[in-house]
C-alpha cells in the first residue's frame, strides 16, 4: 500500500504550480473555470505570514498528488483554496486527510474558523465538507465560479 505524506511547501515551487495547473485543467473541463476570470490568488497570499500551501506526496519525496492552500486572514479566519487530489489516487481518504491538515494549520495559526467557496459541479467535495461539519453561509466574496460558500468553527 502506498504511503502518502502531507507537508508544507513553498507556494512558488514547481510541484505546487503543477498541482494548481492540474486543478485548473480539471475545473476547466467540469464547468469552464478560467483562472484569469477568477478572484486573484498570488504567491504572496500563500506565503507566510499571509498563508501557506500543503502538498500531498506519494511517500516522503515522491510525486505530488494533491494540494491545498490556506489564506490566513486578519479577521481570525482561514480561507481554504485550491484543494485538489489527483484523480488516480482518489478514494483513499486523502481529501479528508488534507482538509484536516489545513484545518489544523489554521487552528495553529490562531484562526477560529475556516471557510471556503466551491462550485455545485464538485458534488463529492461539497458532500465531504458537509460531512466534516461545514455549513452553508452567505456569499463572503465575489468569486464568479462559486455557487456554494461554507464555513466551519474550529476548536
Amino acid at each position: 500500500m502506498t504511503r502518502f505524506t502531507i507537508a508544507e511547501e513553498a507556494a512558488d515551487s514547481s510541484d505546487v504550480r503543477s498541482c494548481f495547473d492540474a486543478y485548473y485543467s480539471e475545473l476547466r473541463e467540469l464547468f469552464g473555470y478560467e483562472p484569469d476570470q477568477a478572484l486573484p490568488l498570488v504567491v504572496d497570499d500563500l506565503t507566510r505570514p499571509q498563508g501557506l500551501v500543503l502538498l500531498v506526496r506519494e511517500g516522503e519525496v515522491g510525486a505530488a498528488v494533491g494540494c491545498g492552500a490556506l489564506k490566513l486572514l486578519e479577521s481570525g479566519i482561514g480561507e481554504i483554496k485550491r484543494m485538489w487530489i489527483d484523480p488516480r489516487v482518489r478514494g483513499q481518504g486523502l481529501g479528508g486527510r488534507l482538509l484536516e491538515a489545513l484545518e489544523r494549520s489554521a487552528y495553529t495559526e490562531a484562526r477560529t474558523a475556516v471557510r471556503l467557496d466551491s462550485n455545485g459541479r464538485l458534488g463529492a467535495a461539497i458532500a465531504m465538507y458537509r460531512g466534516r461539519g461545514y455549513r452553508e453561509v452567505a456569499p463572503y466574496n465575489r468569486e464568479p465560479f462559486a455557487t456554494h460558500w461554507m464555513e466551519k468553527t474550529l476548536g
